[in-house]
């Protein structure tokens, strides 16, 4: 395995995540407990003539601190699911905006995850902000093809 993204549960995570798929996420790790996800703003997106649904960054932000908590625990064959997550917004997301979503857990214990994570767009303008609490549990609750 070269990369924490190439981890099974990582790989399966991308094959089960279709809601991500269809918003155009993705992301990269480039270390454990940390990712950092893009999403463009498409016109899909959009709740006003110009401002994108709070929805799409809210499910942008839940993958992106879900991704660095499940980056934190895959080695030890555990998934993670979102228990609490509080969002700040701090401007509008538009038609066309590149975001960037960053996260970093903060403290992982043996089943409860704290994370934090931003989302900036093009112009590294502050968009969102967030933290969350995350379950760890194994795997083997969800799928034992792994």
């Amino acid at each position: 395995m070269s990369t924490i993204k190439d981890h099974p549960i990582i790989q399966e995570y991308i094959n089960w995540n279709k809601f991500g798929a269809l918003l155009g996420m993705d992301f990269t790790i480039p270390k454990k407990g940390e990712v950092i996800y893009t999403m463009k703003i498409t016109e899909a997106m959009l709740a006003t003539p110009f401002a994108a649904h709070g929805g799409s960054v809210a499910a942008l932000l839940d993958a992106t601190l879900g991704v660095a908590c499940l980056s934190q625990v895959c080695e030890d064959m555990k998934v993670v699911a979102t228990v609490n997550i509080s969002i700040q917004y701090m401007s509008p997301a538009v038609l066309d905006d590149e975001l960037t979503a960053t996260a970093s857990v903060l403290k992982a214990g043996n089943r409860i995850l704290f994370v934090e994570g931003r989302v900036v767009n093009q112009n590294n303008k502050l968009v969102a902000t967030a933290s969350a609490t995350m379950n760890a549990y194994p795997v083997l609750k969800i799928s034992d093809r792994i």
